[in-house]
């Protein structure tokens, strides 16, 4: 079984004919709601991708509380470790160019409620054999714990090193497996502008030292992994992208998931690069996450 321990949000999503630069208003095109939060968006595709999924988290009592976990409901998560505080439920405000690029500012809410209290009891109800999934967009100090609290029991851990905090490369070294993107990984090496030789330099020293999983999304590229000393690779889908916010975490929650379901490493790897581009082809977090069936149609 999989819990993600991690944020529940309500995403507001504009689209427009580009991005604004700085200080500049443009006009927009669309606007809708959908249900987000990096971990409740883990745990949506984990769950879609076929496994037992527990959320562990927390929204707040508001109008945004219900349709923030409509879908997770829906798809049959378990949500009973997902507490209701005073005050709102957390928020992303977001804003989708022409070219599918993005920029979200997020208003924690409820999520900075999440505590250690919060973590030991996420890791109480779980087994050895279970995986924890992890982000960063709940306090820094929770998510310490439940990755000490589950390394002391056993339980493996994956850590999305998302959204870019000041603790982040810190938290990364208590993780067995790290995802992280182009710019997360620079900041993890300690080494900017990196080539793609540098990359794949810096894997090999970070595993050397720590001996953990580490892997690095690459956006159209694809992914770059490193695991038992070996660099592995994956590609997804060519595609032209209409949204891709939610893909990443797609990614994770399918990777995650295929790791539950006991496929080897190369493999959930390739699985999880395809469903992240599948998630690029619809507006939304949630709504754009795949099925199960669409992944293995195009594997």
């Amino acid at each position: 079984m999989i819990t993600v321990f991690g944020s529940i949000n309500m995403d507001l999503i504009a689209t427009t004919a580009r991005l604004p630069k700085p200080g500049e208003t443009v006009a927009g095109n669309g606007f809708a709601t959908a249900a987000g939060g990096k971990g409740a968006n883990q745990a949506l595709a984990a769950r879609r991708a076929g496994r037992t999924v527990r959320m562990a988290g927390a929204v707040g009592k508001d109008e945004f509380a219900a349709p923030a976990l409509a879908l997770l409901d829906d798809a049959g998560t378990d949500l009973a470790a997902v507490k209701r505080v005073e005050g709102p439920t957390g928020t992303a405000l977001i804003l989708v160019g022409g070219d599918g690029e993005n920029m979200i500012a997020v208003v924690p809410g409820a999520n900075g409620t999440i505590n250690a209290a919060d973590a030991d009891a996420a890791i109480a109800a779980m087994d050895a054999s279970d995986i924890l999934m992890l982000q960063l967009e709940v306090p820094a100090p929770a998510v310490e714990r439940a990755l000490e609290a589950a390394r002391k029991k056993g339980v493996r851990t994956v850590l999305n090193l998302a959204p870019l905090i000041a603790d982040a490369a810190r938290l990364g070294r208590l993780a067995d497996i790290v995802i992280a993107n182009e710019t997360e990984f620079e900041l993890l090496a300690g080494q900017e502008n990196m080539t793609a030789g540098d990359r794949e330099a810096a894997l090999q020293r970070l595993h050397g030292e720590t001996g953990q999983t580490l892997i690095v999304t690459l956006g159209a590229d694809g992914v770059i992994a490193i695991r038992d000393g070996q660099l592995v690779r994956a590609k997804g889908l060519k595609i032209e992208p209409v949204d891709t916010v939610g893909a990443g975490d797609t990614f994770c929650g399918y990777l995650a998931a295929s790791l539950d379901e006991g496929l080897d490493f190369e493999a959930a790897l390739r699985r999880a690069a395809v469903a992240g581009s599948l998630a690029c082809l619809k507006a939304g977090a949630q709504p754009s996450i795949p099925l199960s069936a669409e992944v293995a149609n195009k594997l």
